[in-house]
């Protein structure tokens, strides 16, 4: 018999009202409750505070499977052993005790697992920040070695675009782990990166596949299974972008290196950059961030400007990143060129591009992001079976 660890979240949790009603945004209201009553929480409290969300899911969902006649177990994370690096809100899985879950799993026990948390070496209760549910729920299945990680969520699977944006979107039936990480940076929301990254590492196949219908949904797995490798998979677009200029910056070795090493430091990712030709000695460096980091990287930059000699910085919120993304970008010539043409003739300005073997990004005003995903969707005809 196949062994499956299945992932629900919070939207459908269960089939009974009252267990959705239960989990359907507990998060989010967990966290307003700690916000009420401090403007700064301590990261410990609130990681205990938001982790009490999935105790009562677990316990409610094990409750259920027992009344119907199927033996389970709710664990937290710590029951699970899940054991995390120690760091509060993002932390990062360091090892599960697999071996102890198989051992359950084999005495005809369903486990119900609390997602999105663990302990760290000292005991504390640790979460794994956004999405966290999804990359426990590949870590468990790496560890109890199954055969699948299902997924199980409000869609019915991987789209080609945002159905909201483009109605002729088309739900792709398999992807590569390359091709759905770079989906799910770039603004996709069906699978978080991390649980992607570690599903690529272990090499563990995700099904992603709505939680209130049997028919299949998108297999994502090594790029050798895919029958055939289509050259442009998907398009996305990310709005939660912003772009910040460090204007006048003096153009000699290491002051570069001197913005982005406190970025850095502070866990902040840079996404696109661009330095613009010199003049007089002088140079602007432009770069962009995610809106979530946006004010600590605009904080960081401006005590930054004195000591590089810069004239100062500028911060742009009304931009929006849209990119094709596929593996068959590798070996065709012109993509990216006919993505450009695409924007231009539709009067799309780039402000800025980045590249990778498999992805190109445009960086585009905010105000054209939906147009232009629409434009790109139907120019490379992403309705038909491949591109």
């Amino acid at each position: 018999m196949a062994l499956v660890v299945q992932k629900y979240g919070g939207t459908s949790v269960g089939s009974l009202e009252r267990i959705r009603l239960v989990a359907a945004g507990e998060t989010d209201r967990l966290l307003s409750m700690g916000w009420e009553l401090s403007k700064s929480p301590a990261e410990r409290e609130m990681d205990v505070l938001v982790s009490s969300g999935e105790q009562v899911s677990a316990a409610l969902l094990a409750i259920q499977l027992n009344e119907i006649g199927v033996p389970a177990r709710s664990l937290l994370g710590h029951q699970a052993r899940i054991r995390t690096e120690n760091v509060f809100r993002k932390a990062r899985i360091r090892t599960i005790d697999g071996e102890g879950l198989r051992s359950s799993l084999d005495s005809g026990n369903v486990l119900v697992v609390a997602g999105f948390q663990g302990t760290d070496a000292y005991g504390n209760i640790t979460t794994l920040g956004r999405g966290g549910s999804d990359t426990s729920a590949v870590a468990i299945a790496a560890a109890v070695k199954a055969d699948v990680c299902e997924i199980c969520t409000d869609v019915d699977g991987v789209y080609t675009t945002d159905p909201g944006v483009c109605p002729k979107a088309r739900k792709i039936s398999r992807i590569s782990y390359e091709e759905m990480l770079e989906l799910s940076s770039l603004g996709a929301k069906v699978l978080q990166i991390r649980s992607v990254e570690l599903a690529m590492k272990h090499r563990m196949p995700l099904h992603v596949r709505s939680s209130f219908s049997k028919a299949e949904g998108t297999i994502v797995t090594d790029e050798e299974h895919l029958l055939e490798k289509v050259i442009v998979a998907g398009v996305a677009a990310d709005k939660k972008t912003v772009k910040l200029t460090v204007r006048a910056l003096p153009d000699h070795p290491g002051v570069v290196a001197s913005v982005f090493e406190p970025l850095a430091e502070a866990n902040i990712s840079v996404d696109m950059i661009i330095q613009n030709v010199s003049r007089e000695g002088h140079t602007d460096l432009t770069f962009t961030v995610s809106r979530e980091d946006a004010d600590r990287a605009e904080a960081i930059a401006k005590d930054l400007v004195a000591s590089v000699d810069a004239e100062g910085v500028g911060r742009d919120d009304s931009v929006a990143k849209v990119s094709i993304v596929g593996v068959g970008m590798r070996n065709h010539a012109g993509i990216a060129a006919r993505m450009f043409r695409l924007l231009a003739d539709n009067s799309i300005n780039i402000q800025a591009i980045s590249t990778s073997e498999i992805k190109t990004s445009c960086l585009i005003k905010a105000e054209h992001a939906d147009r232009a995903v629409a434009v790109l969707h139907d120019g490379f005809e992403l309705e038909k079976n491949g591109s």
